[in-house]
């Protein structure tokens, strides 16, 4: 078990997002029901939809809250050695079980259709209130209670606008006619109103507070995520700003095609995803403020990404640290006829050194992946410019997954002495493994996309789906590097990547379902972002 704690740890800020993503769903359900469909008494196959979003929303966030608690009472049993009633009695154990407690209510609350707003939202706010203890806010010892109230009105403003969105989506699928549609959005433009304000007043109170002056905002891990955070919500507005001008139009001529409106807000739904994702990954990190001697400078930034020639050439494997201890400790243990020690055990909580060789390693592999990612974007440029046989563009990410399978861990198999299931432990090995399996994904199915054979199906959306959900996971990533202003200038390198994926996933799923013409701009626009993401790549530096 003590091997698997970084494993756990990583597992618990992927679950924490879920647990996030599905709070959001089941209280801005409720919240679309009780504000929205009852006041304008629509008719009951619409609260059924809403109802059913709820569960789905409930039932997401009991899941990955519930194995949240589970993990972290073993890590703590079993590891540290606490008793069973320790475990379940810390304080962020018990907000959880209150905040499952309050969502298992609302689920048997939903079930009669009757049931009084009061009830539900009433339930709704405990369960809010009780995510607050599990913040950074409530983990302060000054100023505890104003963070807290911050927290629950910033949790409330992502649950009624974003989590609100599946709800309306369905609404606006059984509209029948334009003027049903925009009486639903003029509706829904208000609560989204009351919730990006809630979001912009309660983010500026608590970025003050937590991250402490504009300089941590790039010079931290979490003053960075928190730009990112900052970037998405912005682009967040400006298809919520488009969306609200069309509603104004859609309400005084009904005859208006509302198409766009519902693909707008998909992507919102996507890139608002993303957004609470981050948002978990927050929680990972320490706030800025308790870094304020260990931030990273303009100065530091710029010495590190200037641009410079990229390298082509890859050091030899047994003079990176890992392997050369390795057949040093081989060399030894032959010599006194026992077994060599591993050099290195994935998940106990070690760093390993690294020496030049590492680091060329590194920057070979990412530069190498950069040209892939180039020439990806490049080819699939020609492929919309109406050059046929560029349509194969995909096949790249099959050749930049094979090279990142055998090249992204050196110390570990195949290339390496740590075998494939003890490198599992390591996070970043993890993490590596996933996306080759990703880049798998982009390959197949977009390649039979491209080839016309599964062209204009559904499968069609894998590509800026994955795209999207790898862009996101991106934002997780982290290096094991045990100096702390060298892993943010790395983090300063992926946080822009992550933001081109989105951007570039989401264009693509705007291409496929918008109507000419703009399925035709987005068509140009996601792979210049790819070949953006390529070229931070090539940039990419660790010395």
């Amino acid at each position: 078990m003590k091997l698997l704690v970084d494993v756990f740890g990583y597992l618990t800020v992927l679950l924490n997002g879920g647990a996030l993503i599905g709070q959001a769903m089941a209280i801005g359900s409720i919240l679309f029901l009780v504000l929205l469909l009852r006041p304008l008494q629509m008719a009951a196959p619409f609260a059924v939809g809403a109802r059913r979003i709820a569960w789905g929303g409930a039932a997401l966030m009991l899941l990955c809250a519930g194995l949240v608690v589970a993990m972290q009472a073993a890590v703590l049993m079993s590891v540290i050695g606490v008793s069973a009633g320790s475990a379940f009695s810390a304080p962020a154990t018990v907000a959880s079980l209150v905040q499952i407690s309050a969502m298992m209510l609302i689920v048997l609350a939903l079930m009669p259709r009757g049931t009084p707003g009061w009830v539900l939202l009433g339930l709704g706010a405990i369960e809010l209130a009780a995510g607050t203890f599990t913040s950074h806010a409530a983990a302060r010892l000054d100023d505890r209670v104003p963070l807290m109230l911050a927290e629950g009105v910033h949790q409330f403003g992502v649950a009624i606008w974003i989590g609100g969105i599946p709800a309306f989506l369905f609404a606006l699928a059984r509209a029948r006619d334009g003027r049903e549609a925009a009486r639903i959005g003029a509706r829904f433009s208000k609560l989204s109103l009351l919730g990006v304000g809630s979001i912009l007043l309660s983010g500026v109170a608590l970025a003050y507070v937590l991250v402490g002056s504009w300089a941590a905002l790039y010079g931290t891990a979490y003053g960075t995520m928190l730009s990112a955070k900052i970037i998405m919500f912005g682009g967040l507005l400006s298809l919520g700003a488009a969306n609200f001008l069309l509603i104004r139009r859609l309400t005084k001529n009904p005859d208006l095609s509302f198409n766009r409106l519902r693909r707008f807000a998909e992507v919102e739904i996507g890139v608002g995803l993303t957004v609470i994702l981050t948002a978990a990954s927050l929680t990972s990190a320490p706030p800025s403020v308790y870094l304020q001697n260990d931030m990273v400078s303009l100065h530091e930034i710029a010495q590190r990404y200037t641009p410079a020639w990229p390298l082509l050439t890859s050091p030899d494997h047994d003079s990176l640290t890992l392997p050369a201890l390795q057949a040093k400790l081989d060399a030894e243990a032959k010599a006194d006829q026992g077994k060599p020690p591993p050099a290195f055990v994935p998940g106990d909580g070690d760093i390993a050194a690294r020496n030049a060789s590492d680091i060329a390693w590194s920057e070979y592999n990412h530069h190498w992946a950069g040209i892939f990612v180039v020439l990806i974007g490049f080819f699939a440029l020609l492929s919309q410019a109406g050059l046929r046989w560029a349509r194969h563009w995909p096949v790249l990410f099959f050749g930049l997954a094979v090279f990142l399978f055998f090249r992204s861990d050196p110390e570990t198999w195949p290339m390496g002495q740590i075998s494939f299931w003890a490198s599992m432990r390591d996070v970043e090995v993890l993490q590596h493994r996933f996306f080759v399996l990703l880049l798998v994904g982009f390959a197949f199915f977009e390649w039979r996309v491209r080839a016309g054979k599964w062209a204009g199906t559904k499968y069609a959306l894998v590509f800026p789906i994955l795209t999207a959900v790898g862009a996101a996971v991106l934002l997780t990533h982290s290096h094991a590097i045990a100096n702390i202003r060298d892993a943010q200038l790395i983090e300063l390198s992926h946080t822009p990547l992550a933001l081109f994926g989105v951007t570039a996933g989401w264009a693509r799923w705007l291409e496929l379902r918008l109507n000419p013409p703009g399925s035709k701009i987005a068509g140009w626009v996601w792979p210049v972002f790819l070949m953006l993401a390529g070229l931070v790549l090539l940039d990419y530096r660790e010395a």
